[in-house]
């Protein structure tokens, strides 16, 4: 627990805006709504968290009230449970309805194209809107961030993105030119705008690339923000991680010397 607030101090200190607890699966940790609180106390201006769901029980959603949490996010691949995944409405609909009964804190549904028939993620979003939390769609990438998504699933994207009210996220259009034209280039700032941080306190530019490169958070200084801002990431093109184009989005509208992309 220690390391842990060691390294929202050290995210603090680095200038970090908003933060969101991730994993694994962070309701596992058994101190998750004291690591929560601890954000608060620290001033992150936003806490936030990504769950699978299956571990939220009334007790559970109601310490996470008190703790402070500002979001959650859960992403559901379809209805039914097939090879390829569980974590589907089938599995989840209570979950999502405490969620609706007790829940101070916004709630983000994400249906996934990708993993189930396509039909199944309209029924998603149909269930979010009708239980009254907030729908959204993904589209569901590779192990290296890349798209991967078959023709019906495009037109079903097509179809639940115009059913959506935009948020300003969506206001690049990079998910429907990536559909379209499968890139949308854009000035990544992974290592600088948005960190990700694993487990073992190493910051990479997305969950996708620890392979490519990582330095020690501990060790980070304002020196590698500022590298990191200017670094040219390959992958960007296709990349369809939107927690790395959101942070990024703001230096797409205006001029940035120093960056080849």
């Amino acid at each position: 627990m220690q390391v842990l607030e060691e390294r929202l101090r050290k995210l603090k200190n680095l200038g970090t805006f908003g933060i969101s607890l991730t994993g694994g699966e962070p309701t596992l940790h058994p101190e998750l709504p004291h690591l929560i609180r601890k954000c608060r106390q620290l001033g992150f201006f936003r806490t936030g968290m990504i769950s699978n769901g299956f571990f939220l029980r009334p007790s559970l959603i109601e310490a996470l009230n008190q703790a402070g949490l500002q979001e959650m996010q859960i992403s559901i691949d379809g209805v039914h449970a097939n090879d390829t995944t569980q974590k589907v409405l089938a599995n989840l609909k209570k979950r999502l309805q405490w969620l609706r009964d007790y829940a101070r804190f916004r709630v983000i549904v994400s249906a996934v194209l990708g993993a189930c028939p396509p039909q199944e993620a309209e029924e998603v979003v149909s269930f979010t809107k009708q239980i009254g939390l907030i729908p959204r769609v993904l589209l569901l990438h590779d192990n290296e961030g890349q798209l991967k998504l078959r023709t019906q699933e495009v037109k079903t994207f097509e179809k639940i993105v115009g059913q959506l009210p935009k948020t300003w996220v969506d206001f690049s259009s990079y998910r429907k030119r990536l559909v379209r034209d499968g890139s949308a280039p854009f000035k990544c700032r992974a290592g600088s705008r948005y960190l990700y941080v694993d487990e073992y306190g190493k910051v990479s530019w997305c969950s996708q690339t620890r392979s490519v490169w990582s330095k020690s958070l501990m060790d980070y200084t304002s020196a590698d923000l500022r590298e990191q801002f200017y670094q040219y990431k390959p992958c960007h093109a296709t990349c369809t991680l939107g927690c790395a184009r959101s942070a990024s989005q703001l230096d797409n509208w205006r001029a940035q010397p120093g960056f080849n992309s």
